[in-house]
């Protein structure tokens, strides 16, 4: 394991390499303990590189058993081998091959990148650098090759051999042994590289391209749970083809093979033709797996598979332009998902996780421009930010110049750029092509780390008709105030006090888009007939902080009246938000009185919108808001208060929104937008009854988790009865592990349920937990439920005054560090609002991180998280 202390790497010192590999040629042998790795690297010199220089190659923690140059065994002074690199002094100035033999041991493998075994099956994650700990090479995205791979393998042990790219040939490789040869005809980077071995079950569907070619689809799984990778195949389809109707993008090669794994450091990986995925972004049943389930595996195999053109075909040139491929491909599996569910309800879900995510994460010591300008560790920048607010960026670059031409641009983007790895620059310039806009303005939103605020104050003038709205943009924490203005899309409309107001006119707001580039601006509205309430922002059109002093009763007008959904949800959003921060009985009951009339009106109509207007904003968002000493303890009793008395107020209205939606006797389950929205609603109901009346609350959960047939109404119901002390919810909660005993990802749920529940006991509780059969300490997804679950979801027992709340999870990091350093690097970021806490807490977690600090050894990844976190770095 790396546990120097790295260089750090900047984008201005970024040049091409010395030498180009074009073809790589792979025989691996696996083997549990030693599969050795055959790579012949045909490569050449770079013209644009350094003349004559020395080849070096990256290593991690190789073993390296010969090495050849043009067929011949290399002198033992004609190159130095370490686990961590090899260096050919003196190459030969012209094209030459290079025979690298290494071997590695994949069981041991514990840090899950490289080639490694879990639950028997050998499977590879190179991203960003693990192809180094297979052989040695040119591991940098802008060395693109051909790759050919022959893998052999116990027959018994791995029936199934699956490389990139499309199968060549298969046979007997001696007694008990098997082979299978593999062909990329595209070049890639070796990042994309990837091979799974092992004893699999297989779903498979064909899918005829545009172009009238056929493509063999499968889903691989563990055997016996074939029946659960139907949905994941299915959504492997629908991308294919909505891909091709949205941005004219075809599959390329016979094969789409997808696997799942259970021991995964991320979410899926792109790996050309052969992506490979936390089994927990596959595996779906009614009776396993939530409507929230089903949604993540239909995005995340979509992201996956759109990387095909985002990522592959068209790679970055240096990690700093990971927001290239992230950020787009983000954005496209976001509007793949808003054409397959409600479009506004997933632009809400959008928006919350940016919120959770990404604002926090700018607002505090790890905060960094979408684009970097460098890095110690690259595997900490895959942040809410690249992908996040990456995606954000190509939303508004889109609304900016219209639907049509950014159609245009992408096609000219990925015209210009294929088999090539690419740059901001060259994105951007493919858009300023087609339209001939100067977008170098709008290039500073991947330079600027931070959120913007936009601060709006508004002057009704009766006599004259007329409404001005004066705008004034800034960027909190940049050390010069005179920054160039960033260039951002206002989208808004007045709304009056029945309905929006069509006839005001405004000759600088174009399709309903005002588009601010100075520091400030004013908007002046003419033929404005009543003084309106401005919407701004709709449909979330720029990634900014709002400043927009609205009375509860004009955020009330928007909920009912806006004719933009996000803006109505945003509305009753603020005014909850400012009653959990700031408590009122008489505006509480208003704001009650406002949510029954939605409900009266509108909530059968659209159960999933009505869930999302219900649902109050989170203690994480609450604490966003305060702008310096977080009391998370005094949040959690505003926001459970605000929670009690709406429950009480609103018990008739949802009662009959419960009544109403009691699923048909007999009626299977359907993940589909439509049944899903219904549950959400019924299992929102239900959580407000139980906090307006615990007692009436915990039976009517228990009885609801008795008789729920699917996952989605069980979960809800259990995670209403978690929050109610007692022996109903201990008896619940000790069923449902026995029902669930033999269902690893069902039991996840199980652990985070527990996790998030904020009482003084939870963290004895999760003691316990640490000490169940199903928990594990080497597998990503149990410590991700059961410890990330409480370091992220739970902000009064993680920031307890006493700090032991800190201390379990710094114990939790520091046993990871040494296994698995990514996972306790990404464990460690829940630490990183620290600095806005109460002085006593944020003490109590400076000294458990200075703990941390003090570990010998201690990891590149959890080291530069650590420096960034305390402001070391």
């Amino acid at each position: 394991m790396r546990t120097e202390t790295p260089p750090l790497i900047r984008l201005e010192e970024y040049r091409p390499s010395d030498y180009l590999i074009d073809r790589v040629d792979l025989d691996i042998r696996l083997d549990p303990h030693a599969t050795r790795i055959d790579a012949t690297l045909t490569l050449r010199p770079n013209p644009a590189g350094v003349p004559a220089a020395p080849l070096t190659l990256d290593g991690d923690d190789l073993r390296l058993v010969s090495a050849e140059l043009d067929g011949a065994p290399l002198a033992p002074d004609a190159y130095a081998a370490t686990p961590s690199g090899f260096i050919l002094r003196d190459p030969p100035p012209r094209p030459f091959a290079l025979r690298l033999v290494t071997e590695v041991d994949p069981t041991a493998n514990t840090k899950l990148m490289g080639l490694y075994r879990s639950n028997g099956v050998y499977c590879t994650q190179c991203e960003a650098d693990g192809f180094r700990r297979i052989t040695y090479f040119l591991d940098r995205p802008d060395v693109l090759a051909v790759y050919t791979t022959r893998i052999e393998a116990d027959r018994t042990e791995a029936p199934v051999l699956l490389g990139n790219g499309n199968p060549v040939e298969a046979g007997d490789a001696g007694p008990g042994r098997h082979y299978a040869l593999w062909h990329d005809p595209h070049p890639k980077p070796a990042y994309l590289f990837a091979l799974v071995g092992g004893r699999l079950g297989k779903v498979e569907a064909p899918f005829t391209t545009m172009e009238g070619r056929t493509v063999s689809c499968a889903v691989y799984v563990e055997p016996g749970k074939e029946d659960r990778a139907g949905y994941a195949l299915d959504a492997v389809i629908r991308s294919m083809a909505w891909d091709e109707t949205a941005f004219g993008c075809a599959y390329d090669l016979d094969v789409f093979n997808v696997v799942a794994v259970s021991d995964f450091n991320m979410g899926a990986m792109e790996n050309k033709g052969l992506n490979i995925f936390n089994d927990k972004y596959v595996l779906a049943s009614p009776e396993t797996a939530t409507d929230g389930d089903y949604a993540a595996i239909e995005a995340i195999i979509a992201h996956e598979y759109f990387h095909n053109w985002s990522g592959n075909r068209v790679t970055c040139r240096d990690w700093f332009q990971l927001c290239l491929k992230e950020g787009l491909t983000v954005f496209r599996d976001q509007e793949f998902s808003s054409d397959m569910r409600s479009r506004p309800v997933h632009r809400i879900a959008e928006v919350r996780s940016l919120r959770a995510r990404q604002f926090p994460e700018d607002a505090g010591p790890l905060r960094h421009p979408v684009r970097p300008r460098a890095y110690a560790e690259i595997n900490n920048f895959y942040t809410a930010t690249v992908y996040d607010k990456g995606a954000e960026i190509v939303r508004m670059l889109r609304t900016l110049i219209g639907p049509e031409a950014f159609r245009a641009g992408m096609d000219r983007y990925f015209a210009d750029n294929d088999g090539r790895a690419a740059t901001v620059e060259d994105f951007l310039a493919a858009f300023a092509a087609v339209t001939g806009h100067d977008l170098d303005a709008f290039a500073r939103w991947y330079e600027r780390p931070g959120t913007p605020r936009l601060a709006v104050t508004a002057a009704y003038d009766p006599a004259a008709a007329r409404y001005t709205l004066q705008l004034a943009q800034s960027l909190p924490g940049t050390a010069d105030s005179d920054e160039t203005p960033l260039v951002i899309p206002v989208a808004l409309g007045l709304v009056g006090a029945t309905g929006p107001l069509t006839g005001a006119t405004c000759p600088d707001v174009r399709d309903g888009v005002y588009v601010l580039d100075r520091p400030e601006s004013a908007i002046v509205f003419d033929a404005v007939a009543e003084e309106p309430v401005p919407s701004l922002l709709r449909d979330f059109s720029a990634p900014v902080q709002l400043d927009l002093g609205l009375t509860d009763a004009q955020r009330m007008r928007l909920l009912a009246q806006d004719s933009d959904p996000f803006n109505r949800w945003q509305a009753a959003q603020d005014v909850a938000l400012r009653l959990i921060l700031d408590p009122d009985a008489d505006r509480t009951e208003a704001f009650a009185a406002a949510l029954g009339r939605f409900l009266d009106g509108e909530a059968l109509a659209d159960p999933a919108f009505a869930a999302l207007v219900l649902a109050l904003p989170s203690e994480g968002e609450a604490a966003d808001a305060v702008p310096a000493e977080v009391d998370p303890d005094a949040i959690h009793r505003g926001r459970s208060d605000l929670r009690t008395r709406l429950g009480q107020v609103l018990r008739p209205r949802l009662e009959a929104i419960d009544a109403a939606l009691v699923p048909d006797a007999g009626v299977p389950y359907s993940p589909d937008a439509a049944s899903a929205g219904r549950r959400s609603l019924r299992n929102a109901a239900l959580d407000l009854i139980a906090a307006g009346d615990p007692r009436t609350g915990a039976a009517r959960s228990a009885e609801r988790l008795a008789e729920a047939t699917n996952m989605t109404d069980r979960l809800a119901a259990l995670g209403t009865l978690a929050l109610i002390p007692g022996e109903t919810r201990e008896v619940a909660l000790a069923e449902f592990a026995t029902r669930y005993a033999d269902e690893p990802l069902v039991l996840d749920k199980w652990f985070a349920i527990q996790a998030q529940i904020p009482e003084p006991g939870t963290l004895d509780r999760i003691a316990r937990l640490q000490e169940h059969p199903a928990f594990t300490m080497t597998n990503p997804n149990r410590v991700r439920a059961l410890i990330g679950s409480f370091a992220f979801g739970n902000p009064t027992q993680f920031a307890r005054p006493d700090g032991s709340g800190f201390a379990r999870v710094a114990d939790t990091v520091a046993a990871l560090d040494s296994t698995n350093p990514q996972v306790a690097a990404r464990l460690l970021t829940a630490f990183g609002s620290w600095r806005r806490l109460e002085k006593s807490r944020g003490a109590k977690a400076v000294e458990m991180l200075n703990g941390i600090k003090a570990i010998p050894g201690l990891s590149r990844d959890t080291a530069d998280i650590l420096a960034r976190t305390l402001g070391d770095g």
